[in-house]
């Protein structure tokens, strides 16, 4: 029996010391990786946001990893499709940090998405960055939050400017999805500087997502005959609103913000879109070293030219991975603290210096949707016209 006995505790021990030894490895493994998430919809209606997104920040790692990685060890990317739904972007940002033990996070893309996924950030002390959420309350969230992008008071007072000194403006109508923090920030912003700078708003139109049908709306719209109606929205809904708009017989010029940036914009809307502007966070004709660089990679990889996704996902990698690397740690706080310090950094989208609440301060770009046509597959597709830099 005592032989027994001591066999037996000779097991457990031995047993004991396997299972230790192989959770040291397993965190020995992890310690030698720098574990980074993304949070983006690569399905639904934003798709291509979600793939522009992603294809932007695997080549930002390949490229960071063919270098020797972060301080030497390796960057190791986790992808959560968030389909431009909120509670899927905290469901990922959830198993992310849970999950997949995510240093920091890329993501979301939307606004509301990103809302939902940076109070499980913030609670759980993981920086996350935000390429292209513009809605100023993205960051407020906390200050493990960052941002790569203008946010939506500046680019409200970009396109208001922009009616009224470039094209001679006088009245403006804005038609916007009244549950969506993107288009409701836009709207509030671009109707206050319109008004602020003299001109008049004949009509704010509202409509609910998933909706098809704006033609009453677009009919109340249409009696003033205003000189612009600005359209706050996703590619994949401003399409449509630019066809119906087109075939009710309005005239007045499209204007819109960065939601527009798609190839798929004139694919939905046609030659309806043709002439409309709209602020953005890049242009492809920006020749800056850096941005030269990227456009080309992107190009010889993907076989298109980048969008402002893509840029903006590649600049929040470019800076996380900064911050990691001046922290030389993989905790949370020194991760945050390092990004907060981060002043005249040279991304594609230009110069990224962080305000008090996290912003980056730069300049916005006004490109007009040109050259609407039929491709070889018969598929309307446009060119992006540079009209202007505005800066803050």
């Amino acid at each position: 029996m005592l032989r027994n006995r001591k066999a037996l505790l000779l097991l457990v021990l031995i047993l004991s010391m396997v299972v230790t030894l192989s959770a040291c490895g397993k965190n020995d493994k992890a310690d030698d990786e720098i574990r980074i998430g993304v949070l983006a919809p690569m399905t639904g209606a934003a798709a291509t946001y979600g793939e522009s997104t992603w294809n932007a920040v695997v080549l930002a790692a390949e490229e960071r990893n063919s270098k020797g990685g972060i301080n030497g060890k390796e960057i190791k990317l986790f992808l959560e499709d968030t389909r431009l739904d909120a509670n899927e972007g905290a469901n990922g940002a959830t198993k992310l940090i849970e999950q997949d033990k995510v240093h920091g996070i890329i993501g979301a893309v939307a606004s509301s998405v990103s809302m939902a996924a940076s109070s499980v950030a913030q609670r759980n002390e993981v920086p996350m960055i935000s390429p292209t959420s513009t809605n100023e309350a993205v960051t407020k969230q906390g200050d493990f939050i960052f941002r790569a992008c203008f946010i939506d008071p500046f680019q409200g007072y970009v396109m208001a400017k922009f009616a009224i000194e470039e094209l001679g403006a006088k009245t403006a109508a804005v038609i916007y999805d009244n549950g969506n923090d993107y288009t409701v920030g836009l709207t509030e912003n671009f109707v206050k500087a319109f008004e602020e700078m003299g001109g008049t708003v004949t009509a704010k139109e509202t409509y609910a997502a998933n909706d098809q049908n704006f033609s009453a709306q677009l009919t109340k719209i249409r009696r003033d005959e205003p000189d612009v109606l600005f359209l706050p929205d996703y590619y994949n809904v401003v399409g449509l609103i630019a066809r119906q708009a087109r075939d009710m017989g309005i005239q007045s010029t499209f204007l819109g913000g960065d939601g527009w940036d798609s190839p798929d914009l004139a694919k939905i809307a046609g030659p309806s879109i043709e002439g409309g502007y709209f602020s953005n966070h890049y242009s492809p004709d920006n020749k800056s070293p850096i941005a030269e660089h990227f456009i080309d990679a992107y190009r010889a990889k993907h076989g298109s030219t980048p969008d402002a996704l893509a840029a903006l996902a590649y600049d929040a990698a470019l800076v996380l991975f900064e911050a990691i690397e001046r922290a030389d740690s993989t905790d949370g706080k020194a991760i945050r603290d390092a990004m907060a310090s981060i002043s005249n950094f040279e991304v594609v989208s230009g110069s990224i210096t962080f305000d008090e609440n996290r912003n980056p301060v730069k300049s916005a770009v006004v490109l007009q949707v040109d050259n609407v046509h039929k491709n070889s597959n018969d598929e309307w597709e446009a060119e992006q016209k540079f009209i202007k830099m505005v800066n803050p």
